[in-house]
């Protein structure tokens, strides 16, 4: 399907450098672009790229100003975010298609679920007792729906996710291959021949609207009451989120972070990739964490940017990083010094 820049223009309400006639059919990045394409432009380390670019149109941001030619045959439209607008565009694309609706063989559908309209369910897909479906959810092959599990309109579910019971999803969610969501805590009681005596996990997960959870993540249950992730909540592939954990509106986790039991994550976080963040704690609005940090207290300060392990304020943590890292050279000094006084 091709589009002019104009029309593009018009989409994400931008101002148009160049040719308001040239057609782009696919998305490309900059660096490797090629004709017919459209790229973009938010980041300044990849602005030499957009000098000797193949595509044919590329979004950049309304302030940025070359500094040197473009080529004749790339048309720039700038908009205020070229980021932003790029996701809009691609969310544009993704949706031109009409989705899929009807229910593939096989596929078992227990009697007592009640399943929306324009729903799609792919093959070999299990909705168990008292399964409530909304409408134009689409579900891809290979799910698992326990009892009880109720799944909010418009939420998009790939191949072989698992829903355990009682599991309540928002709407316009979406959950990519291998999630689990409500599966049980880690729960264990020592006994006195120093066994662990399991502890059943009677909660559920609710999981609220317009949240996106990446692949071969794993959300537990609750012991009692609820695991809750809210509103807006991106969650990435490979986390683990432990029971009665609550995590708020608009925070975004990156891969292969841990998240242990009862702790509570307030709105507008943001966690780095392979964040440990210890029990029972609570993080406040607005806290950055860096990548491969270890939380073990609660940050009770809103907007704190924290590194390290355990983690403290992440411009304590880099001028300590420089002292660190010439540890053996600072070292070597004060033996030389030693050597010296010792001669006198």
């Amino acid at each position: 399907m091709k589009f002019n820049s104009q029309q593009i223009a018009d989409l994400v309400n931008g101002d148009i450098e160049g040719d308001k006639n040239v057609e782009v059919n696919f998305f490309s990045k900059i660096e490797d672009a090629q004709p017919f394409s459209l790229t973009f432009l938010a980041n300044p380390k990849y602005e030499s790229f957009i000098y000797n670019t193949k595509a044919s149109i590329a979004l950049v941001n309304s302030d940025f100003t070359p500094s040197k030619p473009i080529p004749s045959t790339l048309t720039l439209i700038k908009v205020n975010n070229a980021y932003e607008s790029l996701a809009q565009l691609l969310n544009y694309y993704e949706n031109i298609d009409t989705p899929k609706t009807g229910i593939e063989e096989p596929v078992f559908i227990h009697k007592t679920a009640k399943i929306g309209k324009s729903v799609y369910i792919g093959p070999f897909t299990y909705i168990g007792e008292d399964v409530v479906i909304g409408n134009n959810v689409q579900i891809s092959s290979n799910c698992h729906f326990d009892k009880g599990c109720k799944i909010g309109e418009n939420t998009k579910i790939y191949s072989g996710v698992k829903f355990y019971d009682k599991s309540q999803i928002g709407s316009n969610c979406i959950f990519h291959s291998g999630a689990i969501i409500g599966s049980d805590g880690f729960g264990f009681a020592p006994n006195k021949e120093n066994q662990y005596q399991k502890i059943i996990q009677i909660g559920n997960v609710i999981i609220e609207d317009y949240v996106e959870i990446g692949s071969n993540t794993v959300i537990d249950r609750a012991t009692m009451g609820s695991t809750i992730i809210r509103k807006g909540v991106k969650i990435d592939n490979l986390v683990q989120i432990a029971h009665n954990v609550e995590v708020g509106e608009n925070t975004v986790i990156a891969a292969q972070t841990g998240v242990s039991g009862s702790s509570k994550i307030d709105n507008d976080v943001m966690i780095g990739g392979q964040v440990g963040i210890a029990g029972h704690l609570k993080i406040s609005k607005g806290t950055k964490i860096a990548a491969q940090s270890g939380i073990t207290k609660s940050v009770l300060k809103e907007n704190s940017v924290l590194q390290g392990t355990p983690a403290f304020s992440s411009n304590y943590f880099k001028r300590s990083y420089v002292l660190f890292k010439n540890f053996p050279e600072l070292k070597k000094q004060i033996e030389d010094l030693v050597k010296e006084i010792n001669k006198t």
